[in-house]
C-alpha cells in the first residue's frame, strides 16, 4: 500500500517554564498508519502527544520551539485556527470521559457545535460513528440512556465515536486501554486496526505487547529524548539501540 507523510515533527524542544520537556524531536508519521509511543512515566510522550493538537497551549509557562507539519503547514503558524486543527486530530484520554448526557448527545455534541449536521443527517452521522466504533449493535436500543450507565469498556469506546463524529484525520490516544480489563483492552485494540483504514493513529501505551501488536511503527523516549523510532518489528526484536533492547525486553525502565 502506498503511503506518505500525514505529520512531520522538526526539532521540536517543549518546555514547562525552564524545564526542557522534549528535547529536539524529529520524526515522520506515516499517514493511516498506527505509530506507538513507548517509554517509562515522565519521559516526554503524553507532552509530546499533545503538542500535535496543540493541548498544552493553555498550560502557563509553556512554550515550544521547532515545528509540528501536518500535511505540510506548520500547525504552530500565527494564522492556524486551532478549533479547526483540534477537528482534525482528535483525542481520546486515558480514562473514559463521557458527559454525563445520553449516548445520542455525547456523539452529536461536536457536530452540533462545529456545525457538520442536521436534524436527520444528524442521526444518521451519530449512527455511523457508533458502528465505526464497534458499538452501535449495543446501545442502538438505548440512545436516550446516559452514558455513565455503561461499562468502562463500552464508555471508552463511546469516547472514541465521539471523536469520530467530528471527521478527524488523526487519531491521539494517551493510554486508552489502561483502565479497561483483558477483554475491552483486545476490544479496543481490534477497534484500532479497523481505523487504520480510514485514520492516522498515535497511541502512547506502557503495555511492550499492545505495542507490538496494533502498531506500525514504534517511537521509544527515554528522558525527553526520541532514543529511536523504526518499524515496531525491528524495535522489538532488533533495535539500533542498546538502551531501546534494554527497555523493551525488561531489564530497565
Amino acid at each position: 500500500m502506498l503511503t506518505m507523510d500525514k505529520i512531520e515533527i522538526r526539532n521540536l524542544r517543549f518546555y514547562y517554564d525552564d524545564f526542557e520537556a522534549l528535547h529536539s524531536i524529529s520524526m515522520r508519521i506515516e499517514e493511516r498508519h498506527i505509530t506507538a509511543l513507548i517509554g517509562p512515566s515522565g519521559c516526554g510522550k503524553s507532552t509530546f502527544l499533545r503538542c500535535i493538537n496543540r493541548m498544552n497551549d493553555t498550560i502557563p509557562g509553556a512554550r515550544i520551539g521547532g515545528e509540528i507539519l501536518l500535511d505540510g503547514r506548520n500547525i504552530y503558524a500565527p494564522d492556524v485556527d486551532v478549533v479547526e486543527l483540534r477537528q482534525r486530530v482528535g483525542m481520546v484520554f486515558q480514562r473514559p470521559n463521557p458527559f454525563p448526557q445520553s449516548i445520542y448527545d455525547n456523539v452529536a455534541f461536536g457536530p452540533r457545535v462545529l456545525g457538520l449536521a442536521h436534524s436527520g443527517a444528524l442521526d444518521d452521522l451519530v449512527e455511523q460513528s457508533l458502528r465505526s466504533a464497534a458499538l452501535w449493535d449495543d446501545v442502538k436500543g438505548k440512545l436516550n440512556g446516559s452514558a455513565l450507565d455503561l461499562s468502562a469498556g463500552e464508555q471508552q469506546r463511546l469516547c472514541i465515536a465521539r471523536v469520530l463524529a467530528v471527521e478527524p484525520e488523526i487519531i491521539l490516544m494517551d493510554e486508552p486501554c489502561s483502565a479497561l480489563d483483558p477483554a475491552a483492552t483486545l476490544q479496543i485494540e481490534e477497534l484500532m486496526r479497523k481505523l487504520r483504514q480510514h485514520y492516522t493513529i498515535i497511541i502512547v501505551t506502557h503495555n511492550m505487547q499492545q505495542a507490538a501488536r496494533v502498531s506500525d511503527c514504534t517511537g521509544f523516549f527515554w528522558l525527553g529524548d526520541l532514543v529511536e523510532y523504526d518499524e515496531t518489528g525491528k524495535i522489538f526484536t532488533r533495535p539500533a539501540q542498546k538502551l531501546t533492547e534494554d527497555y523493551v525486553t525488561g531489564r530497565m525502565g
